[in-house]
């Protein structure tokens, strides 16, 4: 009887909650039995929300190191696409196998005993990473599609001092205002505003006051509040696009900390301001001022500079 592992794949919140990893893992458990192989419970491993395009993820690599220590003899996997999305990289993982002397056994796939199964698998992985590919760029199309219609369920989340209320039957997503954050907010907005506040100092306040984050966990950030400051959906119009992914450029001194390498190989870098979509956010109970209000606006070196051509939020927003 071979020792084997089974490895099972999700890559959305979706396929999460829907529980198919489970689907997967109980038809691997069954196909072990099938294959006379011997699964110990602790090395059913599950990667639970982790993109297959990236080998960078805790199950894989923990599969990995028991390949690498020659503690079992075949992997267990539902389909190539669990394995990765992308070809080049179901080779470079097979072959790392089958150098450890580990057979990689599919479900969704024949075993490549014949030059025809090889050409198989190879069709299979490069159907899959197209597959990807079209998955991302018609998300990509249909959220600009709804950014464009105005409509908030394309937006992330909502920002500190908003609920996001879910779409119903009835009525469209939309944001609330959470009146014990909104207050925390046009605090901060006076302070930088109206007092001259440095980030650095209304951070140090936050956090002496031990007033909550929006996960309630953790402390303020000078990041979190700069992101605050120049948030436009505090004035009631929050923005869709506001950065790409594109390549990292440079590994930066706290990545040289970590050990040298990026757990992506890309970064989020900021769009012209012209790109970016504008979705009216401000709730419906909330009434429409009749104005901005602008006395608090005094431009000083210290502010950013976008935020000196922004106007701070009335009381109703």
């Amino acid at each position: 009887m071979k020792t084997a592992a089974i490895y099972a794949r999700v890559s959305s919140d979706k396929q999460k909650e829907e529980n198919t990893i489970a689907s997967q893992t109980s038809a691997l458990i069954a196909f072990a039995r099938e294959q006379n192989c011997d699964v110990p419970a602790e090395w059913v491993i599950e990667d639970d929300g982790y993109s297959g395009a990236s080998l960078l993820r805790p199950g894989l690599e923990r599969l990995r190191d028991l390949a690498a220590e020659g503690r079992i003899q075949a992997v267990l996997v539902y389909a190539p696409d669990r394995l990765s999305r992308r070809y080049a990289h179901q080779i470079l993982l097979i072959e790392e196998f089958a150098r450890a002397g580990v057979e990689v056994l599919f479900i969704r796939s024949r075993r490549a005993a014949t030059p025809e199964d090889e050409l198989l698998l190879q069709f299979q992985g490069m159907i899959a990473e197209y597959e990807r590919a079209q998955i991302l760029e018609r998300s990509r199309r249909g959220k600009r599609h709804r950014a464009l219609q105005g409509q908030v369920s394309v937006l992330s989340g909502a920002p500190f001092g908003y609920r996001y209320k879910r779409k119903t039957d009835h009525s469209a997503a939309s944001y609330e205002i959470d009146e014990r954050q909104a207050g925390v907010v046009r605090w901060v907005y006076e302070l930088y505003t109206a007092k001259n506040h440095s980030i650095g100092a209304i951070t140090r306040l936050l956090n002496e006051r031990q007033i909550p984050t929006a996960k309630e966990t953790g402390r303020w950030e000078r990041s979190t509040v700069w992101a605050m400051l120049r948030n436009p959906a505090y004035k009631g119009m929050a923005c869709f696009g506001k950065t790409r992914i594109a390549p990292r450029m440079r590994v930066t001194r706290p990545l040289r900390l970590r050990g040298g390498a990026a757990p992506r190989n890309s970064a989020n870098h900021e769009l012209p301001r012209t790109e970016w979509i504008e979705i009216l956010c401000r709730p419906s109970s909330a009434k429409r001022p009749s104005h901005w209000r602008t006395s608090f606006w005094k431009p000083t070196r210290s502010m950013p500079r976008d935020a000196r051509s922004r106007r701070a939020p009335c009381k109703d927003c």
